[in-house]
């Protein structure tokens, strides 16, 4: 059996190259699992995703932002607990919470670190697939916030 990689299976599923924009979460660049003293790459990375975000939305571009929504103790091995539905680290980092009113902002929480694999839905159709379609998305940008875990 051949396992394929989520790489793969998006380019599987779109014919795209890859410019819409797609933004996760906090996912405890901010909070929770973040360092607890200012980290200059964390305010780096948050400053270019406003700055790229504004851009798109200036022009009615397309944005689909990710939110890790995980309930507590359902565990996401490797990974700590984190994100937990409910807690600051599931929502958007303050200097992204404007985007939840932009008419072109799409926001998908999922209870997986990954975007296209937590947008399957039980019927077998894929919410972040629909949305490329929908929006005759021809590129794909995408921005990650989430830091590493060790």
């Amino acid at each position: 059996m051949i396992i394929k990689s989520t790489a793969d299976l998006v380019k599987d599923e779109l014919p795209i190259e890859q410019e819409a924009m797609v933004i996760p979460e906090d996912g405890g660049a901010v909070s929770g699992l973040a360092p607890t003293e200012p980290n200059t790459q964390i305010t780096e990375m948050i400053k270019e995703s406003e700055s790229m975000a504004r851009l798109f939305c200036e022009k009615k571009l397309p944005v689909m932002v990710f939110l890790d929504s995980h309930h507590p103790g359902k565990p996401e091995n490797p990974y700590p607990p984190h994100c937990l539905v409910g807690t600051p680290e599931s929502n958007l980092v303050p200097a992204l919470e404007w985007l939840d009113k932009e008419p072109n902002v799409t926001i998908r929480r999922k209870d997986c670190f990954d975007g296209f694999l937590g947008s399957i839905q039980e019927d077998g159709s894929n919410v972040f697939v629909d949305w490329v379609a929908k929006n005759a998305i021809t590129s794909v940008k995408i921005i990650d916030l989430s830091p590493l875990y060790e």
